[in-house]
């Protein structure tokens, strides 16, 4: 019997962009997505892991700073096991590739460049074999077009691959993976394992247990609460252990661990009460590592002004603690109603009551207008309440 484990992950992206991290936060974001490298070291330790293969998307370009290059050379070359890096559609291996010029073979022997579809051999027993992308798209299937020439062995074979899967999205891509064909080498012993990259959350396919994305170490974009959908189950690696006795007596385990630290979601919320008001900010104020959390939200509703001004206030406080607190504007519905015992308790007189009386026809127009800014600021200046 032949036996190895290793860890699965893809689409470590560095040097990735969020534009909506400014300063400090877009900083703290670069420096996650290198130490979620150092805990893939530490999990492979930790697991018995002889080897990690990175399925794709090692750097988010090809065209990238020397500290972003430098940072992910030292990273790399410091992981406890060899580690595979498959150039995926982000960096593919064309001639001015960001692997020719990030990693150097002789300080670091263990960080393996993927560049052919030749398999290698790890040690005895174990080969590893890949599909890279040469260019930012293909014309064909680069996993059936690797699987090809294979035949069925005796040595545990794990596979890496880069790409979505022939039937997903709108319109079908020249270069989409055949699942099927996938599978029928797995039945037929060709090869154990896919590890696949590209889409960032994690998913087993098929109903082999044999094929999966592990979905990025590090969160890139974001769940959508309360459905759920979205990038929906990011920041993990996976721990595959394979078992073969022949090329038809084998076993695969996969277990996802998780190692990522940021959070990105997107909330959906109906906004009608101050009670619904006070559920959002609680829900805001749960997040345990603020720092580390962007939250975009869609707030949709009527609201009075006690509401109102009780939600910019709690959103005033913690915008600065987060990360990121924004709102999408694309989906804000959120109608600014005061009572008319709110207005009444105004008192206003003279070019202050013409101004509002005018704010509040604007607003009846288009609640989305800039007036209703302007209303709830002089309701918050004018209040006999306010503090």
């Amino acid at each position: 019997m032949t036996k190895t484990t290793f860890i699965h992950t893809s689409d470590f992206q560095l040097g990735m962009q969020r534009w909506f991290l400014t300063g400090e936060a877009q900083a703290r974001f670069d420096d996650a997505r290198l130490e979620s490298i150092k805990r893939l070291g530490e999990l492979a330790i930790s697991s018995g892991a002889e080897f990690i293969v990175v399925a794709g998307d090692v750097f988010e370009r090809n065209s990238l700073s020397s500290q972003v290059t430098g940072r992910a050379r030292e990273a790399l070359e410091n992981l406890p096991v060899p580690v595979f890096l498959l150039p995926g559609n982000h960096d593919p291996l064309i001639a001015d590739s960001v692997f020719f010029t990030a990693l150097n073979k002789e300080t670091a022997p263990d960080v393996h460049v993927i560049s052919d579809t030749e398999p290698f051999v790890l040690r005895e027993g174990v080969e590893i074999v890949g599909a890279p992308f040469k260019a930012r798209t293909a014309a064909y299937d680069l996993v059936a077009d690797m699987l090809a020439p294979l035949e069925s062995t005796e040595n545990i074979r794990v596979a890496i691959g880069h790409g979505q899967i022939h039937g997903w999205g709108d319109a079908e891509k020249l270069d989409a993976i055949d699942l099927k064909n996938v599978e029928d080498n797995i039945n037929n012993g060709v090869i154990d394992y896919l590890a696949l990259g590209d889409t960032h959350s994690t998913m087993e396919l098929g109903s082999t247990g044999s094929v999966w994305f592990s979905g990025s170490p590090e969160t890139t974009d974001f769940k959508h609460l309360p459905d759920g959908g979205g990038e929906s189950d990011s920041g993990n690696a996976l721990v595959v252990t394979i078992e073969k006795n022949s090329a038809s007596d084998v076993e695969v385990s996969v277990v996802k661990e998780a190692i990522g630290q940021w959070v990105f979601e997107s909330i959906s919320m109906d906004i009608n009460s101050e009670e619904d008001v006070d559920r959002f900010v609680q829900q805001l104020q749960s997040y345990p590592d603020k720092h580390r959390t962007v939250i975009k939200y869609g707030l949709r509703g009527t609201i009075n002004l006690a509401a109102q001004t009780k939600l910019d206030s709690a959103i005033a406080q913690l915008e600065p603690v987060f990360a990121s607190l924004k709102p999408r504007q694309r989906v804000m519905d959120l109608h600014l109603a005061p009572e008319d015992d709110e207005l009444a308790s105004l008192s206003l007189t003279g070019f202050a009551a013409s101004a509002l009386n005018e704010l509040m026809e604007d607003i009846q127009s288009d609640p989305k207008s800039v007036s209703r800014d302007a209303a709830n600021l002089l309701f918050r200046l004018t209040r006999k309440d306010a503090s």
